[in-house]
C-alpha cells in the first residue's frame, strides 16, 4: 500500500469484488434471474448476459442503465456526466437528445436509474430490460447470497491479503464500507479468514448515493485530510469516482485492464498486486 501512497493515514475498503474477486456467483445470480424472464425471451436474456461478459454488448461495467427509457448511458468516468446514450440494440441517441435528457447529475436509485458498477449489475440490468420486477430481482439476489455461504461455493483467498492487512493496521486506520448486509459481511469475512481485522465496518452503505457523505464523515472522525485518505474498490461508480471528486487517493481493481488516468488513481488487476508488490 505504502508503495502507492506513502502518506496515507486512512484506507477505506470495499468488500465484494475487492477483498474477494470470484465471479461465479454472478453466473448463479443470472441463472436465477433467467427463470423470472418470460419463457420465450429466456434465450435472449442469456445471450445478452454472455455478450456483456465478453464486452460485445452496449451494457458494460462503468455505464448506467435508465430503466424507464431503456437507455444505456456512457459516463465520463471521473465526473459521472452522461456523454452518450444507446438503445438496447446499440443504436446511438442523437447528441442533442442526450444533452437535453441528461442535463444534470444522475441520481442512482437502482430502481429507475442503475449504476452498472460491477458484475452484479450486468444480469440485473438484463433482467429489468426483460421485465423482471425489482421484488423478483431482490429475491434472486438473496438466494445468491445464501448460496455464497454454502459448502457448494468456495471463495478464493487473495494471496498476501491477510498478512498485508495485519501489517497495514500498524501503519494506518482501515475501514470496511460495503452495501452488503451485516450478516452477509460477517459470514464472508469469516470464510475469508479476515474477521476481526477491521476495527470499523459500515454495512448497508447505499453506495454510490451515500458514498461522499460516508467518506467525509470518516475523514472527520479520524482527523485526516482528503490527500491522506485512500478508497479501494472494484466499482468505479460506487467507490472510485466519488472519491476522486472529493480529492481522495484511489486504487481501482479492474481485471479487464481498463485505461484511466488521474493523478490520484492507481489501476490494478487484483488486490494481490497491492500487497504482493515487491515481495
Amino acid at each position: 500500500m505504502k508503495q502507492f501512497y506513502p502518506d496515507c493515514k486512512l484506507i477505506i475498503f470495499d468488500l465484494d469484488g475487492t477483498l474477494y474477486e470470484d465471479t461465479d456467483h454472478f453466473d448463479y445470480y443470472a441463472s436465477l434471474l433467467k427463470e423470472k424472464v418470460a419463457i420465450d425471451e429466456q434465450e435472449y436474456f442469456i445471450k445478452d448476459y454472455e455478450d456483456m461478459k465478453k464486452g460485445d454488448h452496449p451494457v458494460a461495467i462503468g455505464k448506467a442503465y435508465d430503466v424507464e427509457r431503456d437507455a444505456i448511458l456512457t459516463l465520463d468516468p471521473l465526473t459521472l456526466k452522461v456523454t452518450h446514450a444507446q438503445k438496447w440494440d446499440g443504436t446511438e441517441w442523437d447528441s442533442e437528445d442526450v444533452n437535453h435528457t441528461y442535463d444534470r447529475e444522475l441520481t442512482f436509485d437502482f430502481e429507475k436509474m442503475i449504476a452498472i458498477g460491477d458484475g452484479w449489475w450486468l444480469p440485473y440490468s438484463a433482467a429489468r430490460h426483460y421485465g423482471v420486477s425489482i421484488e423478483e430481482t431482490y429475491h434472486c439476489y438473496t438466494k445468491t447470497k445464501e448460496f455464497m455461504v454454502t459448502d457448494e461455493f468456495q471463495l478464493t483467498k487473495t494471496p498476501g491479503l491477510k498478512e498485508g492487512l495485519h501489517k497495514l493496521r500498524e501503519e494506518a486506520e482501515i475501514v470496511l464500507v460495503t452495501n452488503s448486509e451485516k450478516d452477509d459481511v460477517e459470514r464472508l469475512l469469516n470464510e475469508l479468514e479476515l474477521d476481526d481485522l477491521f476495527p470499523e465496518i459500515i454495512p448497508l452503505a447505499q453506495k454510490p448515493v451515500q458514498t461522499k457523505k460516508i467518506f467525509l464523515d470518516l475523514m472527520k472522525k479520524y482527523g485526516v485530510k482528503a490527500n491522506e485518505t485512500v478508497s479501494i474498490g472494484d466499482n468505479l461508480i460506487n467507490e472510485i469516482a466519488p472519491a476522486l471528486l472529493l480529492g481522495l487517493k484511489t486504487i481501482y481493481i479492474q481485471p479487464t485492464g481498463i485505461k484511466l488516468e488521474h493523478a490520484n488513481l492507481k489501476v490494478v488487476t487484483s488486490l494481490a498486486d497491492v500487497f504482493n508488490k515487491g515481495r
